[in-house]
């Protein structure tokens, strides 16, 4: 009937709209569920650092210190409520001329000194294609994808943030430019964001690789791999920056199906949240921050819903994965990894070092 019609009609004006509001909304519940209340940051990337040797006593407001085995006494300029704490990486464009580079960076664990020496810098305009943030250290440039170590110790493993929870940007590892800079991804000419923001860090483990040419079991459809690094969703209430390196502890998995294409989520803490102790399980997010790990799946199914793309749907029957699973997802998607740089995949148009790939 023209009712209908005109009924089914503004049903598919408005879906886009309600999705995105869908979203947000979600987010805010989940948001009061983790912090009892609801804090917006701005996209931001690292901390600026500056090496010292034999400094002073009187240090300017802001400097933290700490020793470091063979380097001596070490210093940064820290965000507000940030320690001085080991590896990571830095940003050269959103710092004052005062935070120089170095390599010891705010909010990583005293373990990682293998990633210490890693600072990024910025090329290009944020917001635009031309945008980079590349990857060095020594003065030589990295791939964070490629020459960041997977294990940052003590059954804990390095987390590369491409995205800060509550940002909008779709930033990611280009993993087909060289040295696998960090940009905004691009649809049909423009930059891509998510219509609502993500209300957790987004990023990916190194060296991990979810090939592309193995299939998977019945419990995921069969579903071939993204092709991508392993995503990793960290739930805990420091904002980290886009290009840290954060050592996070793994607490479950979810299998999602995204276009037909098997894409697992990693669901982690930062091993330096107030938190980390007492979460160690996937259960265990339910009794600390009740409705999370539902939330994590709700926003991931919807989230593409409002550029009239299909909703994700979801292996093992949606459930999130334990620990133990987590484990072995990482182990297998490292395994995939390995065996790409060995040549015993076909890793396509992916960029890899030359030295590693002759």
């Amino acid at each position: 009937s023209p009712r209908r019609t005109q009924m089914t009609t503004a049903m598919r004006t408005f879906a886009p709209a309600f999705a995105a509001l869908g979203i947000v909304l979600l987010g805010l519940y989940v948001l009061q569920g983790q912090n009892g209340a609801i804090t917006v940051s701005r996209p931001r990337l690292g901390a600026g650092v500056v090496g010292l040797r034999n400094t002073s006593p009187s240090l300017a407001v802001g400097m933290r210190t700490r020793f470091v085995p063979g380097r001596g006494k070490t210093g940064a300029w820290c965000d507000v409520g940030h320690k001085l704490i080991g590896g990571g990486c830095a940003s050269q464009g959103h710092v004052s001329s005062q935070k120089t580079q170095s390599g010891v960076v705010c909010n990583a664990l005293p373990g990682q000194a293998v990633v210490a020496s890693i600072v990024c810098k910025e090329e290009g305009e944020f917001g635009t294609e031309d945008f980079k943030l590349n990857f060095e250290a020594d003065s030589n440039p990295i791939s964070p994808w490629h020459n960041i170590p997977l294990s940052a110790g003590e059954g804990l493993y390095n987390m590369v943030t491409e995205i800060p929870k509550m940002t909008k940007a779709k930033m990611e590892i280009d993993t087909k430019s060289e040295n696998n800079p960090i940009k905004q991804d691009v649809k049909k000419g423009n930059v891509r964001y998510y219509h609502g923001p993500i209300f957790w860090n987004y990023g990916c483990l190194p060296q991990t690789w979810e090939d592309p040419n193995i299939k998977g079991d019945d419990n995921v459809g069969g579903a071939f791999g993204d092709n991508d690094p392993l995503d990793v969703v960290e739930i805990g209430s420091a904002s980290l920056a886009m290009g840290s390196v954060t050592a996070v502890k793994p607490l479950g998995v979810l299998s999602m199906i995204d276009d037909g294409e098997l894409d697992w989520k990693l669901i982690a803490i930062n091993a330096k949240d107030p938190k980390a102790s007492e979460i160690n399980d996937i259960d265990d997010i339910e009794k600390h921050y009740p409705g999370t790990v539902s939330g994590i799946r709700e926003w991931f199914r919807w989230y593409k819903t409002p550029d009239d793309k299909p909703v994700n749907s979801f292996g093992h029957g949606e459930k999130a994965l334990p620990k133990a699973d987590a484990l072995k997802v990482i182990e297998e998607t490292h395994k995939h990894y390995n065996d790409m740089m060995e040549g015993k995949s076909d890793k396509g148009k992916l960029w890899t070092p030359a030295a590693v790939a002759a």
